[in-house]
């Protein structure tokens, strides 16, 4: 081989290996089970990215907890040691208090004006106190709207969470809006919930069914009671140092990306809440639609007190994009 053929081959294998070597392996975490939509729309999002990003990005997705429950997860975001997360953004109240806006209960009759809030201005708002704490929010996904399950029988009223023991997320926000429904309210990590139930350490928990469902609480519960209390988003996220290991061009792929596979997350979860009654139902599980005036009344005083945390910013926020303005 001559020369010249010689420095052409090594060449093209050097440029090979650097290729190879700009591939950015980047785990991605979450708590719920390969079954949920959260699963299904980050292995589309990992597939997306690794398309258009010719395998130089390539997100590697871990369900069921398998990086730690969510508080683990942000914490490792804001350091570095866990890249990315999809996190129910409730999540985020430790790195600031002001996150806990988007658990304030019956805040949405209509998710439509909560997509266009995340999207737009509140949205904004939150992304910019998360850059604070060295974690991008790349797009809000959707939790959905919470209900009540539990082993006690139908809750109907208020009245009927009278002393129930339930599960509740690890914020306080959400106790104190079920201390104010009259139940008996205590945190504890999602890992740790099926198990409890199962052995009577709560009679009740709440979520959304499409996790209710995922979770095989069906199992270990009898009843579900349709209270709709809050409508939560989840934040897909990376972290700060990861991100920025990223090329601009990747960056706007990603971005792309984490938006198409937002409205087609949202719309499992819709297409979860049309069909999950009767899957749940064929379960064994009583499914009891609710008033939730009663409950709304209830949750004004939390409303009250939590202004003064979130702010007339975001609260205002709240306010105009729930009026559909």
């Amino acid at each position: 081989m001559k020369p010249t053929t010689l420095s052409l081959a090594a060449l093209a294998g050097l440029t090979a290996f650097a290729g190879h070597a700009q591939a950015l392996d980047i785990k991605l975490g979450h708590v719920l089970a390969p079954t949920h939509n959260w699963h299904v729309a980050a292995e589309g999002f990992a597939e997306g990215v690794r398309e258009a990003t010719d395998d130089r990005v390539n997100f590697q997705v871990f369900p069921s907890g398998q990086l730690g429950n969510e508080k683990t997860m942000v914490e490792g975001m804001q350091i570095g040691s866990v890249p990315a997360g999809v996190i129910g953004c409730g999540s985020f109240q430790p790195l600031d208090p002001k996150f806990g806006i988007v658990e304030l209960p019956y805040s949405w009759d209509d998710r439509q004006d909560a997509y266009a809030a995340y999207d737009g201005e509140l949205g904004e708002a939150l992304e910019a106190l998360a850059e604070q704490h060295n974690m991008k929010i790349l797009a809000w996904w959707e939790n959905g709207f919470r209900h009540v399950t539990n082993n006690r029988g139908p809750i109907e009223a208020p009245e009927d969470l009278a002393g129930l023991k339930i599960r509740v997320t690890p914020d306080k926000m959400r106790l104190d809006t079920f201390d104010a429904f009259g139940a008996s309210p205590a945190p504890l990590s999602f890992g740790e919930l099926y198990s409890a139930l199962q052995q009577g350490v709560f009679d009740a928990q709440e979520n959304p069914l499409s996790i209710i469902h995922s979770s095989s609480f069906y199992e270990v519960q009898d009843y579900v009671s349709l209270t709709g209390h809050v409508w939560a988003p989840a934040c897909l996220t990376v972290s700060t140092s990861t991100w920025n290991r990223l090329s601009e061009d990747d960056q706007v792929a990603v971005q792309e990306l984490a938006n198409v596979w937002r409205d087609k997350q949202r719309e499992m979860t819709q297409a979860d809440d049309s069909n999950m009654i009767e899957k749940l139902e064929a379960e064994g599980m009583q499914v009891n639609e609710v008033d939730t005036a009663p409950f709304n009344a209830k949750v004004q005083d939390v409303w009250a007190e939590y202004k003064s945390v979130f702010g007339s910013e975001l609260m205002g926020l709240v306010k105009r994009y729930r009026q559909g303005k």
